[in-house]
């Protein structure tokens, strides 16, 4: 009989090795943030001296933060993203999971056909269709606005969150559904009262997924909403920078601020989105 005991070293190793790699990678994505969060607060000379030490009494300094909030619409710019992505995600999150319910709980001609033309919106970037896009905005009079951009998030978003939603849906016995249905629980409520919190891990995975990419884009705020009223953080952190000169710390300040949204939401979904990522493994 093979002594399991002889095996212990090795999986503590391995252990180890993973949790290494893991740090590592961990450190490489948080160290461009700390980087910009810790040469926000340090005066111009200070960040070109030494970008790696961490503001003293000397080097520290707020003029970067000064400069966005008193002499741009910064907080405009900042409204302009967080209406454009908290609206994008929740119509991301509700058509995504309306018709991942519909493709895994209802049989009918095309549903195939269907999830397999959803799946190709993720493998197809929507920039490719930029052109496209730009002349529907321009013949339906959404140029400048922030409704062009929540639609093309949406679009942009609906593939991926209906591939996912799909899944967990699936994973929900079908007993549970069938009882609502005895007790003449309509369609509508077992979706909102019964399936929607079921699949928060997955909605959260969602969240996280779509939120990032519609916050940081710049293309298409750049194409279909340029106009002062409707920039986004992403494009007003642009007028900072020049050919030849840019006030770096009006622009480390502005992505500060710009990043640190991100984080928060991203800290509140954390819990839910491990859940979501790891059920798939342990059932």
């Amino acid at each position: 009989m093979t002594n399991t005991n002889s095996f212990r070293p090795f999986q503590h190793l391995g252990r180890i090795w993973v949790h290494l790699v893991l740090c590592a990678y961990a450190v490489i994505a948080l160290f461009p943030i700390a980087l910009i969060l810790i040469n926000s607060v340090k005066s111009r000379d200070a960040i070109f001296d030494n970008p790696l030490a961490l503001p003293s009494a000397d080097t520290f300094s707020l003029i970067g933060f000064e400069k966005v909030l008193h002499n741009t619409n910064f907080l405009l710019y900042f409204g302009n993203s967080l209406v454009v992505t908290l609206s994008s995600l929740f119509l991301i999150v509700l058509f995504g999971a309306m018709a991942g319910w519909a493709l895994s709980e209802y049989k009918f001609p095309g549903n195939r056909w269907m999830a397999l033309f959803l799946a190709l919106g993720i493998m197809i970037p929507i920039r490719l269709g930029t052109v496209s896009i730009l002349q529907l905005v321009v013949t339906l009079n959404l140029i400048n606005t922030r409704t062009a951009l929540i639609l093309v998030y949406t679009a942009q978003g609906l593939p991926l969150a209906v591939m996912i939603l799909s899944e967990f849906i699936r994973q929900i016995p079908k007993e549970l559904k069938e009882a609502a249905r005895c007790d003449g629980v309509g369609e509508f409520k077992i979706f909102f009262q019964i399936i929607l919190p079921l699949i928060r891990p997955a909605i959260a995975t969602v969240a996280v997924f779509t939120m990032i990419p519609a916050w940081n884009d710049l293309w298409f705020p750049l194409i279909l909403a340029p106009g002062d009223d409707t920039k986004t953080v992403t494009l007003g952190v642009q007028q900072f920078i020049g050919q030849y000169v840019t006030d770096w710390n009006s622009v480390l300040a502005a992505l500060s601020m710009a990043v640190i949204p991100i984080l928060i939401l991203y800290v509140l979904f954390s819990r839910q989105l491990i859940r979501g990522l790891t059920s798939g493994a342990v059932k």
